[in-house]
């Protein structure tokens, strides 16, 4: 197993000082192969982190994807965006699986079939039916579906992986994240990390609220992908703790949400811009989270009501199908005419993002140590109190040995009860995946907390999103 526990610290100390850098021989950059480079989730982000990152200089980048049309136009701009920062990486792309991962050292998975279409009737069809379900991602029983379509995919990426390049370290990045990464564990023998960005993204978040600068917040959280909770949150200048400071300012009137603000928002649901600014500010899920449990939440309330029984009762919960698709398609047109235009666009002075992908690669890769907010992994006891081999998310530090995840306190209740929920279902649906057992479909329909109390109601659901999606689903019966 890849993953190691580091020595268990006590979550009342202050974090461990990373070990000092060695001095490293430079190494030829490896082979990364960026699966479902023409997606715009993390396509191009994965791009120009890679040639952001002076360790990965002189790597092979190979961009991959089923769909010629979009591979050509990932390949346009990344190689704009290569040139523009003096050709760091050698750049390929291929629709040929083999091809794509001959001598692959890593392989950064993204890839989904008709994302939109798809996430349009796991969220609308269960809610004709009854389900209280906020998204329908990556919780409620619209998610059901989404996992079993994300696990046949990402499955048959493995075993070309398995086939081709069976040493390469996989770095997945497709949702519903816990469960896939999950039956990836289960179904293969490939080396392999989640990873997602909530984390990074929650400290700069409420640095903003609190006027801070992000790199003066030192953060640890645990959970699960998309309900992680901060549990330790210090101001590196002064070793403050600022977790009771969160707390206050979200007791205060700013975070009411009355009806006024709740009617902006949901005014701003078709302008995708302020749709997604207001997505990272109106939260009164997260405020009821803070005020009512004392939990400051990573992730937006889109995300972690999909796990939470009563987040339909509390604020405005839009659809964020419309919302993301619309957004897409303005990330669609923008990247396009970057990729075409002949103006003089300075793309060269885009920064690093704060995804953690390609720096978990380039620790790997150097054996430089490096802490990392998250990643999913099968729970070797890095969270007591959930159950033994479920995927967790938790912080890391990745080093030339592999990914030595920390040793966290207890969730604590009621929290570890919604996790148990979930992580119960995670179960489910992976083993409906790799049996093909219809009857586990259903259960885990019947056991989301989002579902329709109607047994009758969550089967005629199954049935019909069996009926519709069958093409990109596991073989059930």
């Amino acid at each position: 197993m890849f993953a190691q526990v580091t020595v268990a610290r006590n979550p009342s100390r202050p974090p461990p000082v990373l070990p000092r850098a060695r001095t490293l021989t430079p190494v030829p950059g490896p082979t990364i192969t960026l699966i479902g480079a023409g997606g715009l989730s993390f396509g191009p982000t994965m791009v120009n982190d890679v040639l952001h990152t002076p360790a990965l200089a002189g790597s092979r980048l190979v961009l991959h994807d089923l769909n010629a049309d979009r591979l050509d136009r990932a390949y346009r701009f990344a190689a704009k965006l290569n040139a523009a920062n003096g050709s760091p990486v050698t750049l390929e792309r291929t629709t040929d699986a083999a091809a794509a991962l001959d001598g692959a050292a890593y392989c950064i998975s993204s890839a989904e079939f008709g994302r939109f279409p798809y996430w349009r009737q796991d969220y609308e069809i269960p809610r004709r039916y009854g389900a209280t379900q906020v998204n329908g991602e990556n919780g409620g029983p619209g998610a059901v579906f989404h996992s079993l379509r994300s696990i046949a995919n990402t499955l048959s990426i493995c075993a070309d992986i398995e086939r081709y390049a069976p040493d390469a370290f996989l770095v997945n990045l497709s949702n519903p994240m816990s469960r896939v990464t999950l039956a990836i564990n289960r179904a293969t023998s490939l080396r392999n990390v989640g990873m997602c960005h909530e984390m990074p993204i929650g400290v700069v978040r409420i640095a903003r609220l609190l006027r801070m600068s992000p790199r003066h917040i030192e953060a640890r959280a645990s959970g699960i992908n998309h309900f992680t909770f901060f549990t330790e949150m210090t101001d590196r200048r002064t070793g403050e703790d600022l977790l009771p400071k969160v707390r206050r300012l979200f007791a205060g009137r700013a975070f009411d949400f009355g009806p006024s603000v709740t009617r902006l928002a949901a005014a701003l649901e078709r302008r995708p811009l302020l749709a997604m600014a207001a997505d990272q500010l109106y939260a009164p899920l997260v405020a009821h989270m803070v005020r009512t449990y004392g939990l400051v939440p990573c992730s937006v309330d889109s995300h972690i009501g999909e796990y939470l029984p009563f987040a339909h009762e509390i604020g405005h919960q839009p659809a964020h199908v419309d919302q993301f698709a619309r957004i897409d398609r303005v990330v669609e047109k923008a990247t396009t005419w970057v990729a075409d235009t002949s103006l003089p666009v300075p793309v060269q002075r885009m920064g690093h993002s704060l995804e953690e992908v390609v720096p978990i690669i380039a620790a790997l890769h150097t054996g430089e140590p490096r802490r990392l907010m998250a990643v999913n992994v099968p729970n070797r006891g890095f969270l007591p109190d959930v159950a033994e081999g479920a995927i967790v998310e938790v912080g890391a530090v990745v080093d030339g040995d592999g990914i030595h995840p920390d040793a966290m306190a207890p969730l604590g209740e009621p929290l570890a009860g919604w996790v148990a929920t979930q992580v119960a279902l995670q179960d489910l649906i992976v083993e409906a995946a790799l049996t093909g057992d219809r009857s586990l479909v259903l259960r885990a329909v019947i056991d989301d907390p989002a579902s329709p109390d109607d047994e009758a109601a969550c089967a005629a659901m199954v049935d019909e999103l069996l009926a519709l999606q069958a093409e990109h689903l596991p073989a059930l019966a």
